[in-house]
């Protein structure tokens, strides 16, 4: 395969019928020094609360134990003895799915107890690796002698998608006398992806739960999620911000930009002026559209051109704490920097690190008046929370 490919991972979910919180939980983790991809399904007995402190527990405990390269036997016993007892049944139970991909290697794990066997997609068509049982010492919990391993060499538009028992069993009860099931979710699968064969995980994820919930008539009577990893080819963005700390690098500085093959933006007035004074492009204002930030401006070649400091700073706080599943993007400078950045795979920034004395202000914070710490969150936030391969050059 090969080795320039993108791990897209994305989930959907919907809650049981009635209940305000998930008692399914998906959680995924880029581990940049490693080039490694780690995500982790657990549904935990029940719905609800219970149900939720199970499951988080567990995929917590899997993603870490995972991270450490724990064999798959030392991570089920670790965690059958973690989880607590309900009181109610006298059993502590939670499903799980975890997916261990090394992009060095090129290779995926897929170590799985008792949740629907994961589907891997080879295009089109179903591919079905060796699956292998592991016998665990369970005590009088037999039912972790359910556990099972599978290892693969991913190829470019591969896709796994893995789901809580919710999917499979819908429509119990309404029409499907023995739920939806695997081979019927196999071929939905195979439908949609026939359909649009560069159907995102994201897109995919969202019309398997939605299927299932319609299979429940929209009264879902179990916790619905499915995940999906789609290996693909990646999407690029450059961000080019600061003046180079030596004037006589413009030039270069200003050809890297040119040359990304990818998405542009140029952030900060003293950047732009560099890039249209190298490249001899015009640059031309925008409107205002948000009146909390300068406007942007257009050049022959860049996909958006902004204001430095204030505009990145909102970028940043917008990616920690407003976005959303459901967030709807806007016009304004920020919202497009931000839709640019999440809509990418891979995201090079490029730093000038010559300091704007125009931008001191002694009343803010320091990393907001330092270009470097600035993109450094924007870069962390990025990374730990969108899973998003960052790659940083200071010039």
């Amino acid at each position: 395969m090969e080795e320039n490919y993108h791990v897209e991972v994305s989930s959907y979910q919907t809650f049981h019928d009635g209940e305000r919180i998930c008692g399914d939980v998906f959680i995924s983790k880029r581990i940049p020094e490693e080039n490694r991809v780690l995500a982790v399904l657990s549904d935990g007995m029940g719905s609800g609360v219970k149900a939720n402190v199970l499951a988080t527990l567990t995929a917590t405990i899997a993603l870490n134990l995972s991270q450490e390269h724990k064999k798959a036997k030392t991570i089920a016993e670790i965690i059958m003895k973690a989880l607590p007892v309900c009181s109610e049944r006298n059993i502590s139970y939670a499903t799980y799915t975890i997916v261990d991909i090394s992009i060095d290697t090129n290779e995926v794990s897929i170590l799985e107890y008792d949740n629907p066997q994961t589907i891997i997609m080879r295009g089109n068509r179903v591919f079905e690796p060796n699956w292998d049982q592991i016998d665990v010492d369970a005590g009088t919990d037999k039912r972790l002698l359910d556990l099972k391993v599978a290892s693969f060499e991913p190829q470019l538009e591969d896709r796994i998608i893995f789901c809580s028992d919710g999917i499979t069993q819908s429509g119990l009860g309404t029409g499907l006398v023995a739920g939806w099931g695997r081979n019927n979710l196999r071929e939905e699968v195979k439908q949609l992806i026939t359909n649009n064969r560069t159907i995102s995980a994201t897109e995919l994820a969202e019309k398997i739960v939605k299927k299932a919930a319609s299979n429940d008539l929209h009264i879902p009577k179990d916790d619905l999620t499915c995940a999906v990893a789609y290996f693909r080819e990646p999407r690029r963005t450059m961000i080019c911000t600061g003046p180079p700390l030596q004037p006589e690098k413009d030039p270069h500085f200003a050809e890297k930009l040119r040359s990304f093959a990818g998405k542009k933006i140029v952030s900060g007035a003293t950047t732009t002026e560099i890039i249209s004074r190298e490249l001899r492009r015009t640059v031309v204002d925008e409107p205002i559209v948000d009146h909390t930030l300068p406007p942007t401006s257009k050049m022959e070649g860049i996909d958006l051109i902004t204001e430095g400091v204030l505009t990145l700073s909102k970028v940043v706080y917008q990616l920690t704490n407003v976005i959303n599943s459901g967030y709807q993007f806007g016009k304004g400078p920020a919202d497009r920097v931000c839709e640019l950045l999440l809509d990418s795979d891979e995201i090079h920034i490029l730093v000038g690190t010559k300091i704007n004395e125009h931008n001191i202000d002694l009343t803010q914070p320091v990393e907001f008046e330092i270009r470097k710490n600035l993109i450094q969150r924007l870069a962390k936030v990025l990374i730990d929370k969108y899973l998003k391969v960052v790659y940083m050059e200071f010039m």
